[in-house]
Order: structure tokens, then C-alpha cells, then sequence
């Protein structure tokens, strides 16, 4: 049935009858939703200010790219780097990363298309495949087996470049390529060509998008020297391999970390363990592993890794409630009600089923504020956003955002029980690539 124009002149004669639509028009058309729906008094209640905090280095700043998941990574990693160092300041280099990621990803990608070389091209899957090519996005699971593989470098050591700080026109040449390669190896194999010959044409193909690689990143160090002075003024000068540099001067044992996810939708009980098919950038390399948990043991756990002193990786939505500028996540900050006179009614679990909420971001928790009775106040986040913004580019958090839009927090296993322990034993579950639980950060 087609929309009736008298019915949209019913809906104009209403909204002109309310005085409060045109007040709410007037000032949205002048100076933006935000500006008019932000509460004066939530404001004016916010503080950085937290009773239990970490102490950690500058905010870092991913500028024009989609690497947060990598930053919160290198991010998490740098803290206990800086203590083995005994420095205030590191950073690790996420170009370095970045370059190992890329060439992982085009090799899991074709992988990929030979793996599916015989279903339609314009089937579901391979058409997901083709849209999904070597993003900046990726997952915790994917961040512990390039660091596995490749380790972890200085930033002084392989600094950032015109394209790592600015991908799209890089990442437009590396969908160009990498789709060229799927169409030899789907034509290759319709003529009869057996994989291992696919996998001859996806080795020079691989060849030919490193060496892309390097003419926008650069070539990453196999070894180098690197110099610093401690807190105490010491001088240290050592030569290192990208892995024995981690090993050494970080160490942290990705092993022992467990994603614990918040997904409250029918299909996904709760203290199962899932997986995304083709979610992933190592062949060979661990699968994206998550535990679905109730939000009360991801806050719990979260809070029990910050009182120890550890940064907690974690990945949500934030574009929902958040001010950029003041550096906010709060559920309270708006009031979408009074100027629209309706809003929004579904849950996290609906949001979820009906595609107005996912992860597409990662940051690292570093702080958090308790109240007497030790539960959560608000959360202190460290962003890749730089420090122009927030609280020297820090965020602050309110628990019932938490609640709402957190969806993927790395926990040690010390802090689950031994009945969550043993379900991490449990063959995952499978989930299709465009479940929303496949979202990159």
C-alpha cells in the first residue's frame, strides 16, 4: 500500500500544531540533534576522576584509519612493557603490525576463494567474501597471532607512514588487487586446475600485493637496535629480532586471556563458546573464540583485572550516547525523547537481531570507580583518538553504558570460575560470517 498524500498532510497539520516540534525544528536546523538533546546537568555531574586507576602513557592516535583494535592491543601490551622497560613513555609500532596483518589477510582471503571456488559468484558467501577484503578491522583473536607470529617493534622502529595513518587509497589498491586474484583462481579452477596449482597462483599473486605493502609501508625490520634511558637514567642499547624484543621487554601472556562476549540474543545461550566462520587474518592461527557471558561477569572480571593492575582490552558500539569532544560514553547524556516526542524502545538483545547495534570499536579500560559496596560506577577508557579530545584522550564511561553497549571484553582465565574454565574446553559453535558477533573492531 502506497503512502497517501493526504496522510502526510495529516502528519504536517499535527506536527505545526505543536508549538514544541517547531521550537525543537528551529534549534536542530540551527545548531545540530547533539547540541539540543545534550543535558545540561548530566554534564555538569561528569569527572575523570577514579578510585581505582592505572597509570599509563600518552592517549596514541590511529588518525585516519580503522586499526583501534590493533592500537587497543599494543595498547594493553605497552603497559607492561613500559614496567620491564622502566620508562613513562612507549608506544610499539602499529605499522609494523599493520603490514603482517595486511599480508595475512590477503592470504586468508584467497585461501578463502579457493576454499569456495566452487560455489556461484554471486552466492551469499562469496559475495561476503568479496565485499570483506583485507579491512583495517580486526579482533583480539587475530591481534594474538600476528603478535604470536611476528612479534611487536618500537614505533621509533617502524614509524608510521603517509598511507598507515591515512588507509583508503591504499586499502582501494589492495581490494583492486586481491580481487583480481580471486577472478584467476575462480577461472583457473573452472577450467580444472587442482589446488595445489591454485595455490602456485595465489603465492605470485601474494607476491606481487607484499611488495604493495611495502611501497606504502614499508619494509618491516627483520632485526635492529634499539636504544632508551630508564626512569633512572640509564642507558640501554641491545639488539633484538621483532619477537625477541616481545618476548623480552613484554611478555604478556596472550595464552591465558579469554573473550568473553555479551550477546543476550535467543540464538546464543549464555556459557556457550562460539566461533564466526571466515572471521580471521592468519591461516593456521587461532580461530576467533568467544564465551557468551551474562554482563554482570564481564563487568566483574573486568573490575577484578583493573585492581590488579591490567588493562583490559574491550570492544562496543560508540556511536550510540557519546560526545567526542568531552570524551563521554553515557546513556544519561541525551534526551532524544523530548525533542523527537518518541525514541527508541528496543533492548540490547533486539538491537543486536535487528542490525542498530554492534562492535565497531576497541579501546582499553584503565580505570575504573567504585562505590561502597565495590560495584561500578564509571569505567576510565584509553582511546587511539588522540589527546586533543576527552581528558587528554581519555574517555569516561558510565556503568548502565557498559551494560547497554559493551559487547566483547579479554579477561584472564584467573578470574573465572572453575565451571566457566572448563567450558572454554567446548568445541565452539559455529556462526555465519554476517553474524553480528563477526563485527570487526
Amino acid at each position: 500500500m502506497s503512502l497517501d498524500v493526504k496522510d502526510a498532510e495529516k502528519f504536517s497539520k499535527s506536527f505545526n500544531s505543536n508549538p514544541k516540534n517547531l521550537l525543537a525544528m528551529n534549534a536542530v536546523t540551527k545548531s545540530g540533534i547533539n547540541a539540543v538533546i545534550m543535558k545540561r546537568q548530566r554534564v555538569n555531574e561528569i569527572n575523570h576522576v577514579f578510585s581505582n586507576m592505572i597509570t599509563s602513557p600518552t592517549a596514541t592516535n590511529q588518525k585516519s584509519t580503522g586499526r583501534c583494535w590493533m592500537f587497543a592491543g599494543l595498547n594493553t601490551l605497552r603497559l607492561e612493557a613500559c614496567k620491564k622497560l622502566n620508562v613513562d613513555q612507549f608506544e610499539f609500532s602499529q605499522a609494523y603490525t599493520m603490514f603482517w596483518d595486511k599480508l595475512e589477510k590477503g592470504n586468508y582471503f584467497l585461501e578463502a576463494i579457493i576454499e569456495t571456488r566452487e560455489e556461484p559468484v554471486d552466492s551469499r558467501l562469496v559475495m561476503w567474501l568479496l565485499q570483506n577484503i583485507v579491512p583495517d578491522a580486526g579482533q583480539w583473536d587475530m591481534f594474538v597471532n600476528l603478535i604470536k607470529k611476528y612479534g611487536a617493534v618500537p614505533k621509533a622502529v617502524m614509524p608510521e607512514t603517509e598511507s598507515s595513518s591515512s588507509s583508503q587509497r591504499m586499502n582501494i589498491a589492495f581490494l583492486g588487487k586481491l580481487r583480481d586474484a580471486a577472478k584467476d583462481i575462480r577461472d583457473e579452477a573452472e577450467k580444472g586446475a587442482t589446488v595445489s596449482e591454485l595455490r602456485k597462483l595465489k603465492k605470485k599473486s601474494l607476491e606481487e600485493f607484499y611488495y604493495l605493502l611495502a611501497i606504502h609501508l614499508g619494509e618491516p625490520p627483520k632485526k635492529f637496535t634499539y636504544q632508551w634511558r630508564d626512569k633512572k637514567g640509564g642507558f640501554h642499547r641491545e639488539e633484538f629480532t621483532p619477537l625477541s624484543f616481545y618476548q623480552k621487554y613484554c611478555g604478556y601472556n596472550l595464552d591465558d586471556m579469554v573473550c568473553l562476549i555479551n550477546a543476550p540474543t535467543k540464538d546464543k545461550p549464555f556459557n556457550k563458546m562460539y566461533t564466526v566462520k571466515y572471521l580471521g587474518n592468519v591461516v593456521g592461527g587461532e580461530i576467533v573464540r568467544y564465551l557468551n557471558v551474562p554482563i554482570e561477569l564481564m563487568r566483574d572480571t573486568a573490575v577484578s583485572m583493573i585492581k590488579d593492575g591490567n588493562g583490559v582490552w574491550f570492544g562496543a558500539d560508540t556511536g550510540k550516547y557519546g560526545d567526542r569532544d568531552m570524551g563521554v560514553y553515557d546513556t544519561n547524556l541525551f534526551d532524544y525523547e523530548l525533542v523527537y516526542g518518541t525514541w527508541l524502545k528496543m533492548d540490547k538483545a533486539a538491537r543486536l537481531d535487528y542490525c542498530q547495534s554492534r562492535m565497531g570499536h576497541a579501546m582499553v579500560f584503565t580505570g575504573v570507580d567504585l562505590d561502597t559496596n565495590d560495584s561500578p560506577l564509571k569505567w576510565r577508557v584509553e582511546n587511539s583518538w588522540g589527546t586533543e579530545i576527552g581528558d587528554k584522550g581519555y574517555f569516561v564511561m558510565n556503568q548502565e553504558w557498559f551494560n547497554e553497549y559493551v559487547f566483547e571484553v579479554m579477561v584472564s582465565k584467573k578470574y573465572l570460575s572453575k565451571n566457566i574454565l572448563k567450558i572454554l574446553e567446548e568445541k565452539p559453535i559455529e556462526l555465519p560470517p554476517w553474524d553480528p558477533m563477526g563485527a570487526l573492531a
